[in-house]
């Protein structure tokens, strides 16, 4: 077993300090004695580390995960292309389903074929629109958006970076991988959102459908917005009336399905910006074509190379490059200027990700967290019960404290060999298990994963309906939901072998 050692104290303490600014931030971002932000909060934790040189510039460039900031950016466009082609709509059925089961089925449903950080990407302001249409508080929403990604991850090699680094380093097969956290993940989904239920009930409780006097009201605010007349704002009102009347409905609901489905185009609606039609732009043989089949070829597009893109991830491709091919496949064909559709990129979340990771390295050349696990080592066997209690609350401290992917770079290995020691089967339940317990610690607190900071951050930034997700709130259920779903899925990880 390595052994780390601590590095000399004045370079541990400098980089305690640099870390705790960044994390500090990362938890109040607009704490009155310097009000910067997280992304920037990030990144003076990055420049704090080179300046108090406990991690070297090259190094510090070095540590930027670029597969996974090229990963993020090129789902990030493909999310808004198949936003725009409508696969999001029916996901959203399921969201509307029951609330809280929607959201839970759907967001980890998504995270297991999509990675938890698209899923939650695509899903937040989707989630932000259905509870305020519902007139529900945003907060449970988001909150089983975030926790059903982390969980609903745990299930594939694809579903998140951590299990990314243990199928490479395992030589774990996908059908190996996932029948063998399967199990977990479905029960901890069931728990997941029975907690949810049982502590958020009251406020799910007072939902109620917004009037038609209120969407009328909605309609003109934006139209005096978008700079159009609030009367032929107010007249589309009473045309939705008198259709939805003709077919037994209320003018509130037909205007809802209406914005649920991303058919309001003239009202500012932005939906199907990426693929809406600028005939000016568009090739002689796209003007030639009727409206409809230039939509439907699009459409179909998006979802023929959406497919590829997953059946890529289970051949083993670069999932960077293959996201990335996607991506520019889609702006190719689409035939336009790309730059709207680049434009909705969210470029402060990749500049946290690259002072985090800066951050995050520096740590860990402290060799704090290292400490953590050979003091520790001793007392976590895997065969043992109070072993894997023990080696669970590791992972779970070092998780949050170091993020999860470091944590498994840091004891994965260890692990391993000290798994190797007892049978063959053992060192792949120890891989599994370090999958299972990593990717749900992300639900402790919001610096647990990066889906929590995507929800966190993409909810603030909402153009509509924002919310900001505290660190507290976010705590409040992920303590017990974290602490309940790890223990029950640890028993049922590796019971079905393949």
């Amino acid at each position: 077993m390595t052994t780390t050692q601590l590095a000399p104290l004045p370079k541990v303490a400098l980089g305690s300090l640099a870390f705790g600014v960044f994390w500090l931030l990362a938890v109040f971002p607009s704490v009155p004695f310097l009000p910067i932000g997280r992304t920037a909060g990030a990144l003076l934790g990055a420049v704090l580390m080179i300046v108090f040189h406990v991690i070297g510039a090259d190094d510090a460039y070095a540590s930027i995960d670029l597969p996974i900031l090229g990963l993020l950016f090129a789902t990030m466009v493909v999310g808004g292309y198949l936003k725009a082609a409508g696969m999001f709509k029916h996901l959203g059925t399921l969201l509307a389903w029951r609330s809280q089961g929607g959201a839970t089925c759907s967001a980890a449903s998504a995270s297991a074929l999509f990675t938890n950080d698209t899923c939650c990407v695509v899903l937040t302001e989707f989630v932000l629109e259905l509870a305020a249409e519902r007139g529900l508080p945003a907060k449970p929403f988001l909150l089983a958006l975030a926790t059903s990604a982390n969980i609903g991850s745990s299930a594939t090699p694809i579903g998140n970076p951590q299990n990314l680094v243990i199928a490479f380093n395992s030589k774990i097969t996908f059908l190996q991988f996932f029948f063998g956290i399967l199990p977990a993940m479905l029960a901890g989904m069931g728990v997941n959102m029975l907690m949810l239920l049982c502590m958020y009930w009251k406020d799910l409780e007072g939902g109620r459908a917004i009037t038609d006097d209120e969407v009328a009201a909605v309609k003109e605010a934006e139209a005096v917005e978008e700079g159009r007349s609030p009367a032929v704002a107010l007249s589309s009102v009473a045309v939705l009336s008198l259709n939805d009347y003709k077919s037994g409905g209320s003018p509130a609901a037909a205007h809802l399905r209406q914005r649920q489905n991303g058919n309001v185009h003239a009202q500012g609606d932005d939906a199907d910006s990426v693929m809406s039609e600028n005939i000016s732009t568009k090739h002689r043989w796209f003007m030639q074509c009727s409206e409809h089949r230039r939509k439907l070829f699009l459409k179909s597009f998006a979802y023929v190379v959406t497919v590829g893109m997953l059946i890529a991830y289970m051949l083993g491709l670069n999932m960077s490059w293959t996201a990335i091919t996607t991506a520019i496949a889609l702006v190719v064909v689409d035939f336009r200027d790309a730059e709207p559709c680049l434009d909705k990129v969210s470029y402060s979340l990749l500049v946290f990700f690259s002072g985090m990771f800066v951050t995050v390295s520096g740590f860990n050349k402290t060799g704090l967290p290292g400490a953590i696990w050979n003091f520790m080592a001793p007392y976590a066997k895997i065969n043992h019960v109070s072993g894997v209690t023990v080696l669970s609350l590791i992972i779970l401290l070092l998780s949050n404290l170091a993020s999860n992917v470091p944590t498994v770079l840091l004891m994965g290995d260890e692990v391993a060999a000290s798994a190797a020691t007892i049978s063959a089967s053992a060192v792949t339940r120890s891989w599994l298990l370090l999958a299972w317990v990593s990717t749900v610690a992300g639900n402790l607190s919001l610096l647990g994963s990066a889906a929590n900071l995507i929800v966190c951050e993409q909810a603030r930034r909402a153009p509509r309906n924002a919310h900001d997700l505290t660190f507290w709130s976010h705590v409040v259920f992920g303590v017990p939901s974290t602490l309940v779903v790890t223990a029950i899925g640890i028993p049922l990880i590796g019971k079905i072998n393949i």
